[in-house]
C-alpha cells in the first residue's frame, strides 16, 4: 500500500499553509497513495503568542482542517494532519492530530502527550506548557494501511507510550514532528529506527523542514522505518511529498522473527540499600 508524506515549511498564515495541504492531498491522489501524512504543527508555526492568538480557532472553525476534510472527500484519500494548534476551551491550547477518512469524516484526533519544556545550549528556549495541555491517554485508530497508533514529536522520547500503543495493536506508528536541527542531528534517525524495532511496526514521521516565518528552523528528513529498522524514504531538507509502501507481510515476518511483543512481561523494581 501506497503512502504519501508532505514534507513542508509552515509559516505564520493559516490559509497559505491550508492550501498547500489541499494541493498535497490532490498529488498524493493522483500518485496513487491511499493516505498521506502532514507534520505537527501543518496550519501554523508561529511562536510570537500575539501574533498566533490573532488566527487561532477552536476545531470547528479551523480553516485548515476543514480545507483538509474537503480535500479528503474529493479526492478519496485519508490523511493524518500531524497536528494542529486548536483552542481547547480552558484557557490552553491543543496540539491535535487528526485522521481523516475518504470521505472527510474524523476519524480520531490524539493531544499531544509530553510538552517540550527545555533552554538548548544554542539559546533556544521553548516552553510548550505555557500555551497547550498536554493529553490524557494513547490513541490507535484503524486504517486502509492497518492500526495507527498516534504520536507527536517530543512524544518520541518517551519508549513507554510506543509500547502501549503496540501491546494495543498498532502496526504502524506516525510520529510527525517540528524537530530543532541541533536535536533533529543529534536523535532523529536513531531514535525513528529504534522505535520500528521495538514495536516490530512501521514508523511513519512527516516533518517540518527549513526556514520558517517566525524564525525558527527545523530539521527536516522526512522518514519511513519498516518494521526490522530499515529506512525506507529519507526526505533530506527540500519541502516536498515522497512515497513509500507499507507492507502487512513484513510486519507479520519481522514479529514473527523477534516476537518481542509477545515476550514483553511487566517489570517489579526492587530497591536495595
Amino acid at each position: 500500500m501506497k503512502i504519501a508524506l508532505a514534507q513542508v515549511t509552515s509559516g505564520i498564515d493559516p490559509e497559505a499553509n491550508a492550501r498547500i495541504l489541499v494541493d498535497a492531498v490532490a498529488s498524493a491522489a493522483a500518485d496513487g497513495a491511499v493516505m498521506l501524512f502532514t507534520p505537527e504543527m501543518s496550519g501554523l508555526l508561529d511562536r510570537d503568542r500575539a501574533r498566533a492568538a490573532a488566527v487561532l480557532r477552536s476545531e470547528d472553525e479551523d480553516v485548515v482542517l476543514a480545507a483538509v476534510r474537503a480535500a479528503a472527500a474529493a479526492h478519496r484519500m485519508w490523511v493524518h494532519i500531524g497536528s494542529l494548534a486548536v483552542l481547547n476551551g480552558g484557557g490552553k491550547l491543543a496540539n491535535r492530530a487528526f485522521v481523516i477518512d475518504d470521505t472527510g469524516a474524523i476519524r480520531a484526533r490524539y493531544d499531544k502527550l509530553h510538552l517540550f519544556d527545555v533552554d538548548l545550549p544554542t539559546g533556544e528556549s521553548w516552553r510548550e506548557s505555557a500555551s497547550y495541555a498536554p493529553g490524557e491517554g494513547a490513541v490507535v485508530v484503524q486504517t486502509p494501511i492497518g492500526a495507527i497508533g498516534l504520536s507527536i514529536c517530543y512524544d518520541l522520547r518517551f519508549a513507554d507510550l510506543y509500547r502501549a500503543l503496540s501491546n494495543a495493536g498498532a502496526t504502524v506508528l506516525a510520529i510527525p514532528a517540528a524537530f530543532t536541527r541541533p536535536t533533529g542531528a543529534a536523535h532523529w534517525h536513531v531514535l525513528m529506527r529504534a522505535r520500528a524495532i521495538e514495536a516490530g511496526a512501521y514508523v511513519v514521521a512527516a516533518a517540518q523542514t527549513g526556514d520558517h516565518a517566525d524564525g525558527r528552523a527545523t530539521y527536516g528528513h522526512s522518514l519511513v522505518v519498516d518494521p526490522w529498522g530499515e529506512i525506507l524514504l529519507d526526505m533530506g531538507e527540500s519541502a516536498g511529498i515522497g512515497y513509500a509502501e507499507i507492507d502487512p507481510a513484513r510486519i507479520a515476518d519481522v514479529r514473527a522473527r523477534v516476537p518481542v511483543i509477545a515476550h514483553r512481561r511487566p517489570i517489579p523494581v526492587v530497591t536495595q540499600a
